[in-house]
């Protein structure tokens, strides 16, 4: 048995949603994967007489295409999609059967007018939490275009495949055999790379807002949802909701939920304010903010919103270690989540830079994944929690070296080596390894700001207990401030305190 009882009962559940029959081609072997495939197979087959099974011979093996009757769809997985991807099956199968996608209608009618053939590729790692949105929005696009082609392909099934493809970071997708781009894309964004844009020219004809909310994770749309239940006029703008929760695998300490996951938090984060009488902009960049009259937020795309009060929520981003190499090497060796490239360096040797709870946590990790772990710490001691250094040092296949500064991470077309500093002695060490995992901690989105709004030497934006910047109007909430504490509900909680400030900024203003 592939799924367990519990997963199979939330599955017989969904399986009931289906609308027409469905078309499964399997091509299989005599391998592992395959075997776990057909049984797979036979499982849905059993739950359902929706879906029948047939055998063929498809350009990858293990795999399996998801069809109408009678009519390809071209989605296609090339492995078997448990773990993080057993939702994209699951769409796959509603939305093949004719069940709507929840998506705008703009959106849908955007992908239906694409023209010529588009034949997508991404690799995948079960593990990786950034990937299925992916997966669902180019499955999605295949549905709804004839044009359009997509197979998931998971990286540890097809390990050769993807290593000919120098392929060290998931997702990695490849249209029409060249590489697309890699890492977490919505469907929005995934548009407007191949050249479909939304049309945003609605944008420079905007009323003024009484509160614009710049940015859209936990903190923004907590203080979207706090302004808009006032009954004035609310803006959100953000490139993506979610910010950095969307790179959140697992979340334990957020009350009254035991666990969920970052894209499922950041997913009930853009619904929720969607229920509330919101202005949503999404895939928008603030280039600059200046007081006028009003306050004013010019975009990236020369846009201009206007509003009475801006509530900056811009959140943060990993930090880079800034040597020789990072850059060269990004996806090609260097990553920043364990969790989802982890699974791309099995049996390889890696390191990882940062001894605070998220390097030593992304160590742990991927020693039990790769042959060894080297992990580098600036300072003279670990910063990580006792508990944790206690399971490090209990590991056989990790070394760690304290005091240490990085010089380079070296390579070739990939990485190859990290070179470092011992501190106190001067002498420099090379070591032979794979991959690099920069876990430094994060750098707040705060370049874009004028001189007007106080930030402190680290940059981040200087609030009082209000929220309230040291620009009359401009307030800021979430881990772009100097909140001593980068937790998801303390940023939901700083959101809903700067628009209540805004607020009362208004109504004595």
């Amino acid at each position: 048995m592939v799924l367990d009882p519990e997963i199979k009962a939330q599955l017989n559940q969904y399986l009931g949603l289906m609308e027409g029959d469905v078309l499964i081609k399997v091509s299989a072997g005599d391998d592992q994967v395959s075997k776990e495939m057909l049984e797979l197979m036979d499982e849905l087959v059993g739950m359902t007489s929706r879906i029948e099974v047939e055998k063929a011979d498809l350009p990858r093996t293990p795999s399996f295409s998801v069809n109408r009757p009678g009519e390809e769809t071209g989605i296609a997985f090339a492995g078997v999609p448990l773990g993080h991807e057993f939702t994209s099956l699951v769409l796959a199968l509603l939305q093949v059967s004719g069940r709507a996608p929840k998506v705008e209608q703009d959106v849908i009618d955007q992908i239906k007018s694409i023209s010529g053939e588009y034949r997508f590729e991404s690799y995948i790692s079960l593990s990786c939490h950034n990937c299925p949105d992916v997966v669902q929005a180019l499955n999605l696009m295949s549905v709804l275009n004839p044009g359009i082609s997509h197979t998931m392909i998971d990286g540890a099934a097809f390990k050769a495949e993807a290593e000919s493809k120098n392929v060290m970071a998931v997702p990695s997708v490849y249209l029409n055999g060249e590489f697309f781009g890699g890492g977490r894309m919505t469907i929005d964004e995934i548009l407007s790379k191949i050249g479909t844009k939304r049309d945003d020219s609605e944008l420079f004809n905007k009323e003024a807002y009484d509160v614009l909310v710049v940015g859209g994770g936990p903190a923004g749309a907590s203080a979207a949802i706090y302004a808009a239940r006032k009954g004035i006029r609310t803006g959100i703008v953000a490139e993506r909701f979610g910010g950095q929760v969307m790179d959140t695998v697992g979340i334990e300490n957020f009350i009254s939920m035991k666990y969920t996951e970052g894209p499922k938090l950041a997913a009930s984060l853009e619904e929720h304010v969607k229920e509330y009488n919101v202005d949503v902009m999404k895939l928008q960049r603030a280039k600059s903010i200046e007081k006028k009259d009003l306050i004013e937020v010019e975009l990236e795309n020369g846009a201009v919103l206007k509003s009475k009060t801006v509530i900056l929520s811009t959140g943060a981003r990993w930090r880079n270690i800034g040597v020789p190499g990072e850059a060269e090497f990004k996806n090609k060796g260097v990553a920043y989540c364990p969790h989802c490239d982890g699974p791309l360096f099995a049996g390889k040797r890696v390191a990882v830079i940062g001894g605070g709870n998220s390097g030593i946590e992304a160590a742990i990790d991927l020693a039990g994944i790769t042959s060894h772990v080297t992990v580098l710490e600036f300072l003279p001691e670990l910063k990580a929690d006792s508990v944790l250094q206690d399971r490090l040092f209990s590991l056989p296949n990790v070394t760690v070296y304290k005091n240490v500064q990085t010089k380079e991470i070296t390579g070739t077309d990939k990485v190859n080596g990290i070179t470092y500093i011992e501190r106190d002695t001067g002498a420099e060490k090379h070591v032979e390894l794979e991959g690099v995992f920069v876990q430094i901690g994060l750098v707040p989105n705060t370049d874009w700001l004028v001189d007007g709004i106080e930030r402190t030497r680290f940059g981040e934006i200087v609030v009082n207990s209000h929220g309230a910047t040291s620009l009359p109007g401009v307030f800021a909430a979430g881990d772009c401030t100097n909140s001593p504490y980068k937790q998801i509900i303390i940023s939901m909680g700083s959101g809903a305190t700067a628009a209540l400030g805004a607020f009362d900024y208004l109504i004595r203003h």
